[in-house]
């Protein structure tokens, strides 16, 4: 009875029930139970009750295991929540560097982009610069070479002629040089003519010698093989000691046998080995004697 007193007060209304029906029924059936009888039924009660008030512990301690893993789940994810907040916090702040790093980086390449385009139009400025130096440059040089040609012109030149020094005019020199030159190309009549000329604008000139020998053999080349001659005789006549008179010896012999004249060619070739004996033209001029009939 004691502990049916301390049952459980959410089982107290079933207890009471069952008490009283059990005072209700009693006085019916009292020949039906006996004592045996009674203290199985009070038996079976209590067990029942047992197993009750253990299946109620049981829920409960259910209850609170439940509970206690609710509270530290709930812990759990409270701290989860704590991370995230702070990992949060710290995307936020790094979000916040990487915008203030992209606003520097758009103001550098703003800054770089107008250095750039100041250097392109300095470096443009510079090219111009550069280009109009050139040019006035190569202008300075072109007006200097034409300086430098015009004093040339004026300026004495010295030559080697005839194994000595001596000092002749530009102008004169290059008339000279023009004439030969048409001689070399073999147009005789051309180089008559500028020899010619030569020697009427330049009386006394250092090449007079030169210019005779060589129209000689102009005249000669062009057919007047007469007037070949007389130029030789005269370079002869003028300059016997000149390194030319040799060769003009034997060329005017040349001339008199083409012209027929064998007595005045062997004449001439005689001349030539008694004169200048120890000359390349005196040896050529023994062969040909001994040709002449």
């Amino acid at each position: 009875m004691n502990r049916l007193m301390k049952a459980p007060a959410r089982i107290a209304p079933w207890l009471a029930g069952l008490g009283l029906a059990l005072g209700l029924s009693m006085p019916a059936h009292a020949g039906l139970f006996d004592d045996e009888e009674a203290r199985k039924a009070i038996l079976d009660i209590r067990a029942r009750l047992d197993r009750a008030d253990a299946q109620s512990q049981q829920v409960l301690q259910t209850q609170q295991q439940q509970q206690a893993q609710l509270q530290q789940q709930l812990a759990d994810r409270k701290a989860e929540l704590a991370d995230l907040a702070e990992q949060v916090s710290v995307l936020r702040r790094a979000n916040l560097e990487l915008n203030n790093q992209l606003e520097l980086l758009r103001a550098d390449q703003a800054r770089l982009r107008g250095q750039d385009e100041q250097a392109t139009q300095t470096t443009r400025d510079v090219a111009r610069d550069l280009a109009e130096f050139q040019r006035k440059q190569k202008d300075l040089v072109a007006v200097l070479a034409a300086l430098d040609d015009r004093i040339k012109r004026f300026e004495p030149l010295k030559v080697t002629l005839d194994g000595r020094e001596v000092v002749v005019d530009p102008a004169e020199k290059k008339a000279y040089d023009d004439a030969i030159a048409v001689l070399r190309r073999t147009e005789y009549a051309k180089a008559v003519d500028a020899l010619q000329a030569f020697n009427r604008r330049y009386t006394g000139s250092v090449y007079a010698v030169h210019v005779q020998y060589w129209l000689g053999n102009a005249l000669y080349g062009k057919g007047d093989t007469r007037e070949a001659a007389a130029t030789f005789r005269a370079l002869v006549t003028a300059a016997p000691d000149h390194p030319r008179a040799p060769e003009s010896l034997l060329l005017l012999a040349n001339c008199q046998v083409e012209l027929k004249d064998s007595k005045a060619a062997r004449k001439t070739l005689e001349e030539l080995i008694k004169g200048y004996p120890q000359s390349d033209a005196a040896q050529a001029g023994r062969e040909r004697l001994t040709q002449i009939k």
